[in-house]
């Protein structure tokens, strides 16, 4: 009995727990030119609860104001969300990363030409 009560208790604090500390940002790493890339997904201002019918240009669980922060070269990039069609993708004129395949990503930098870098998952 006793142990029943305790591990009903331990859940419940889980659970508690689970309420108060917010859900963690995505992330994931590639090797993009030879160097560590490292790309955490930061949530907008975007309030959907209590809304009734669905937020146009939502995909893939992000939504319009969504952005990445890129970590690459002793760089980080704050890239917002486009409203292209299709896997969402991030851009601030000069830098653009969309992930269709996470085997292979695309980042690419605008410098007159676009350059575009290999990434592979790690």
């Amino acid at each position: 009995m006793l142990n029943s009560v305790a591990k009903g208790l331990g859940l419940a604090l889980v659970l508690v727990c689970c309420l108060f500390v917010g859900p963690q940002p995505s992330w994931a790493d590639w090797i993009c030119d030879g160097d560590r890339l490292s790309v955490e997904i930061t949530r907008g201002a975007v309030d959907v609860t209590g809304l009734m019918e669905d937020i146009p240009n939502s995909a893939e669980g992000t939504l319009p104001g969504d952005g990445v922060l890129v970590r690459w070269r002793d760089m980080t990039l704050q890239l917002p969300r486009t409203n292209n069609a299709g896997s969402p993708s991030y851009t601030d004129g000069r830098w653009w990363w969309r992930v269709v395949d996470a085997s292979s990503p695309e980042f690419f930098e605008r410098r007159g030409s676009v350059i575009r870098y290999e990434c592979e998952l790690i």
